[in-house]
């Protein structure tokens, strides 16, 4: 699958599992999440265009996994399961949050990641992010400093992406008037800080800052 993705886009390809991915974040070992994978391959749908996102899935939460990955990773901070499923192939943005994301690759899907530290004024500038293969079965953590935005897919059919979060996470603000200058620019929701690319129209239309500066590439499989 990487030896293909590899020769039809004009960027490089890597795989989660080089070494490339490791100041972004790293493969999450020691949790079996097979029946939470199984759970999302059969009851969550993939939409005939865009995407889909559920911050928190009551159903998805109730498989010990994620007990134990709260207790473990997380450090006994409350989180959230939920899902995000699609047929995206568009760079459109970044987001971030803090604290860590771990994504459960339900099919292979890419990600396209930069680094907080990059963003200036409110802005990223296309040619510094990394794309990475994430082959489906793997689970990663995005450290809070990655930035990060839906998947893309790796076939037609689309991609499905288990995403376990601080609680919270991706709900409506409550206090956004307070945040109307520097970084405060960039929530969008709690905990979910945004640039846009200006022809995102999805997210430009939710409020989201029009900070990614240059060709909102798309990635071919």
């Amino acid at each position: 699958m990487i030896d293909r993705l590899r020769s039809v886009n004009d960027v490089k390809i890597y795989s989660a599992f080089d070494d490339e991915f490791k100041p972004f974040g790293r493969i999450v070992e020691g949790f079996d999440f097979s029946a939470a994978i199984e759970y999302a391959k059969e009851n969550t749908d993939i939409p005939e265009s865009g995407n889909i996102y559920v911050a928190s899935d009551s159903e998805l939460e109730k498989f010990d996994v994620f007990g134990k990955l709260q207790n473990t990773l997380y450090g006994e901070m409350p989180i959230q399961a939920g899902f995000c499923n699609g047929k995206n192939t568009t760079y459109n943005g970044f987001e971030y949050h803090k604290g860590s994301e771990v994504n459960i690759a339900v099919t292979d899907f890419m990600l396209v990641l930069g680094h907080t530290w990059q963003i200036s004024e409110n802005k990223f500038y296309v040619g510094n992010e990394k794309v990475f293969y994430v082959p489906k079965g793997t689970a990663i953590e995005m450290f809070q400093t990655t930035l990060h935005l839906s998947p893309c897919r790796c076939n037609d059919g689309g991609f499905k992406d288990i995403v376990v979060l601080p609680r919270g996470t991706n709900t409506p603000l409550e206090h956004k008037a307070d945040c109307a200058e520097g970084e405060g620019r960039l929530l969008l929701q709690k905990n979910k800080w945004v640039i846009a690319h200006k022809d995102r129209e999805p997210l430009i239309k939710q409020g989201a800052y029009a900070g990614l500066i240059g060709e909102n590439k798309e990635l071919k499989y």
